[in-house]
């Protein structure tokens, strides 16, 4: 990876943002109760504290397979050096719904675990073959309570259902863990750069102040933790691709 790292010109890189709802910016909106996108999200902000072009290619929804054929595509048209990967919280993720009717059932999620990783590192594999470099991002934490009552709509049944499927609420959070695990794991068995994001909000006091009522999409505050996460990054490892030379730490706020 050392030997094409430093070709970008003065201008700076070509970069691409993949990934779902997270990097598109979507945030739950308490007052208009809705999902909005946040102006001032972690890559708007690194836009303009990056030189070179930022394209962002996320999507509400998407999943690694969705993302991943979309990526390729772009890749090809656009010719970028660094690509950024940020999925797993889609993958990850069941229908809560098919659930609550039938807890008896079995249920899979929407990305089964071992897809996940194959498809991860064969992307990550790919980039580099075309001399592109991927950068990985770890997945921020949920917060388990939250997010159970968001799924289940707070409906007694529902909840009981879900509850009976789950064995605990807990195991949504530790279920989400183990895609993250899987992030760190093909960063490491790849060789490949990672931007640890969950750590950056496990470091907080209490990270779910950090996430909207949903339990699961970073806040405007959430945000500048991802950003501020990114800046320090990419300060230690591409100082020339920041328009100020790295000189200023990530902008206060």
């Amino acid at each position: 990876m050392s030997g094409f790292q430093h070709e970008f010109g003065n201008d700076g890189a070509k970069y691409i943002v993949s990934g779902d709802s997270i990097s598109k910016g979507v945030i739950y909106d308490e007052v208009r109760n809705k999902y909005v996108i946040l102006e001032d999200n972690y890559v708007s902000l690194l836009q303009n504290k990056l030189k070179g072009a930022v394209r962002n290619t996320a999507r509400f929804g998407n999943t690694l397979l969705k993302g991943i054929s979309n990526l390729k595509r772009d890749v090809m048209k656009e010719k970028p050096n660094i690509v950024l990967i940020e999925y797993g919280g889609n993958d990850c993720d069941y229908n809560w719904n098919e659930i609550a009717k039938d807890p008896g059932r079995e249920h899979h999620p929407k990305t089964d675990f071992h897809t996940f990783e194959k498809v991860l590192m064969e992307t990550v594999n790919d980039l580099k073959s075309q001399q592109i470099i991927p950068i990985l991002m770890s997945l921020p934490p949920l917060n388990a309570d939250n997010y159970f009552k968001w799924v289940t709509q707070n409906d007694p049944e529902a909840q009981q259902n879900v509850l009976e499927w789950l064995g605990s609420v807990t195991k949504i959070y530790w279920w989400q863990e183990r895609y993250n695990s899987t992030i760190l794991k093909v960063s490491e068995l790849t060789k490949t750069k990672l931007i640890d994001v969950r750590g950056a909000f496990l470091q907080q006091p209490d990270f779910t102040k950090f996430l909207c009522s949903d339990g699961i999409h970073p806040n405007e505050a959430g945000h500048r933790i991802i950003f501020d996460k990114v800046v320090e990054f990419v300060k230690s490892n591409y100082r020339h691709l920041l328009r100020d030379g790295g000189t200023n730490a990530a902008c206060e706020g």
